[in-house]
């Protein structure tokens, strides 16, 4: 842990290293006797698992040799599960990768592979081949990575050893594949029908991208508003609300009519109006 070169702990303010944060110290006096004794005895109220990953932290080899426990299926799940990590990372590097790099050398981002058995025959029809989900799909020939991938718990660990090599969007399952054609239907038109053999056969399915076939333009949205059931209202400029003006009352009133002077002498009679024209 402190000799290793990979900074597993980190000293404090004060220099002192705190290791083992949140360990029990049941679980850390059964691995302190593996400083005395070269055994680890797993305690009955301990769980295999915490007791491997606490062995994991501590840098102490996990094994048969060293670690003892009453649940023997415990351990030997834990034992397997370590086996299986070490067996993915061989099938990974030998058998897979050379498959993924030349689905990458295509250009692809994605790599589907399908497990067949040693003694699998393959043989379609160039005139009618199969209908496959997958437009590049890729084949191994391995009995022993097929019975590998048999066991959901192995499927479990490759999955989570693909993750950490940093592989995306990982799939892991069994599939129908189809190996050799067995007869053809004539349809009516004069159409064939091709019945391929299917055999049932586990399959990978990763990538190596964060994101697939997605653009990065930014994509707005008129989403339109609860309250308002006209689209043209919805997309209109909002009302402005304005506070309240002083209100003034005016009285209409008819504007004065122009008057006619009229002019009259003593008598009485009217008199020529001075501004008519001649």
């Amino acid at each position: 842990m402190f000799t290793s070169g990979i900074e597993f702990v980190r000293p404090n303010e004060r220099g002192e290293y705190e290791v083992a944060e949140g360990m029990s110290a049941t679980v850390f006096r059964s691995i302190l006797d593996y400083y005395n004794h070269g055994v680890i005895r797993c305690p009955p109220t301990v769980s295999v698992q915490e007791l491997r990953e606490a062995c994991d932290y501590l840098l102490v080899p996990f094994d048969a040799s060293t670690v003892k426990c009453q649940n023997l299926r415990g351990l030997l799940h834990e034992l397997s599960n370590e086996g299986a990590r070490a067996q993915m990372e061989k099938f990974l590097e030998e058998l897979v990768l050379p498959l993924m790099v030349a689905s990458a050398r295509r250009g692809d981002r994605e790599c589907h592979v399908v497990i067949l058995l040693d003694d699998d025959f393959v043989d379609w029809d160039e005139k009618y081949p199969p209908q496959m989900g997958e437009e590049y799909s890729q084949t191994v020939n391995s009995t022993a990575m097929y019975r590998f991938f048999k066991y959901i718990e192995n499927r479990d660990v490759a999955k989570q050893v693909l993750k950490e090599r940093g592989l995306k969007k990982i799939r892991l399952g069994i599939e129908g594949y189809p190996t050799y054609k067995e007869k053809v239907k004539r349809r009516p038109g004069g159409r064939s029908e091709v019945i391929y053999n299917y055999v049932q056969r586990p399959f990978i399915h990763m990538s190596w991208e964060k994101e697939e076939a997605k653009s990065r333009h930014v994509d707005f949205q008129c989403v339109k508003s609860k309250s308002v059931t006209n689209l043209a209202e919805a997309t209109a400029d909002p009302a402005i609300d304005l506070p309240p003006a002083a209100t003034v009352d005016v009285d209409l009133v008819a504007p004065p009519q122009p008057q006619h002077l009229l002019l009259q002498d003593n008598e009485g009679d009217p008199l020529a109006n001075p501004d008519a024209p001649a």
